[in-house]
């Protein structure tokens, strides 16, 4: 069975953001923001709005990092660990 670390707290990642070299941390899924129900909705129910009917069988998870210096944001793609 694949799970994200991120999303079950077994892991923590720190990116550097492009813009500031400052520290971007992990806000959760990006699913989780679309919309106020999203959260709440399967992981593949919400990976189906991204368009790639494949999605739902890839072995990855979209997470939003937020930097904390200038507050840019950008999604990062966590790959499954198994």
């Amino acid at each position: 069975m694949s799970y994200c670390t991120l999303c079950n707290g077994m892991a923590a990642e720190r990116h550097v953001c492009r813009l500031c070299m400052g520290t971007m941390i992990d806000q959760g899924k990006v699913y989780d923001f679309y919309d106020d129900y999203s959260p709440y909705m399967e992981i593949e129910w919400n990976q189906l709005v991204d368009g790639d009917p494949q999605s739902t069988q890839k072995p990855e998870c979209v997470h939003l990092f937020i930097c904390v210096v200038c507050g840019t944001s950008h999604e990062i793609t966590i790959v499954y660990a198994k």
